[in-house]
């Protein structure tokens, strides 16, 4: 795997030092920048985005969700909070934070960060192969659509002309990711071209939008947890965590609220 390019940003010296000298230990982990403030980090993510931030949250000037502003979606990297505070892990999550750890970190939770931070990046490089593949083949065949419905299953085109047939109740959640839509089973990710307002109507209604960007299988929600402005953390069946924004969270009707 491609080496992740880790910023570290915390205003305590020793502590910069002392996660610098562990992340040592993981040879797939690439330090490419050390900050002491936000806007120094801010700086630094002008210079080379980084793949992967270690952040602190309590800061002189400003906070470390102060920092997250500062990307766009395309570019947002995944984050690991480093904290001596417990209180603020819900917003950290609110922010779609892969962990969230507490000073002193233990040497086994460093390790399982990182391995949630490898899973990460090699979800997201996968779907960016396929839809360039997608994309590729779309341009040389442009006739031919890369998706359709088939009764109960949605039959994807890959980018080498293999075709899938996904059946929609096996369809975890959906989002969005620009032109493309990413189709999430329990162990799959499977990409096609298509915007999520043309998706909307030829899905089953047991598919709910939560977001802009996803829409989720109601049939796969255990849980449903309520944060502030009416908005929800919806807990899938394969523990997976999306978040409803407050516009959409009128669709989640029946049982599942």
């Amino acid at each position: 795997m491609t080496p992740l390019k880790t910023l570290l940003v915390d205003d305590e010296e020793s502590a910069l030092e002392g996660l610098y000298l562990r992340l040592q230990l993981f040879p797939d982990v690439e330090v490419i920048g050390q900050a002491s403030s936000v806007d120094h980090a801010i700086e630094l993510c002008k210079q080379q985005v980084p793949d992967l931030i270690f952040l602190d949250i309590e800061m002189p000037g400003k906070s470390g969700f102060e920092l997250l502003q500062q990307f766009q979606p395309e570019n947002y990297p995944a984050v690991i909070f480093i904290t001596a505070y417990h209180q603020y892990a819900i917003k950290a999550f609110e922010v779609r934070a892969l962990d969230y750890l507490l000073k002193p970190v233990k040497q086994s939770r460093l390790q399982e960060a990182l391995e949630r931070a490898r899973e990460n990046a090699g979800s997201k490089q996968a779907a960016l192969d396929s839809a360039k593949m997608l994309s590729e083949s779309e341009s040389a065949n442009s006739a031919i659509p890369g998706y359709s419905v088939s009764q109960d299953k949605l039959v994807i085109r890959d980018g080498v002309g293999a075709v899938k047939l996904v059946p929609f109740e096996e369809v975890y959640w959906i989002d969005a990711a620009g032109d493309y839509m990413c189709v999430h089973t329990n162990n799959e990710t499977h990409v096609m071209r298509e915007r999520m307002k043309n998706l909307v109507s030829i899905v089953p209604d047991y598919f709910q939008r939560i977001h802009k960007s996803t829409m989720v299988n109601i049939r796969h929600i255990k849980q449903l947890d309520p944060l502030r402005n009416s908005e929800f953390h919806v807990h899938l069946s394969n523990n997976k965590v999306l978040k409803a924004s407050r516009t959409f969270s009128k669709n989640l009707k029946g049982p599942v609220v």
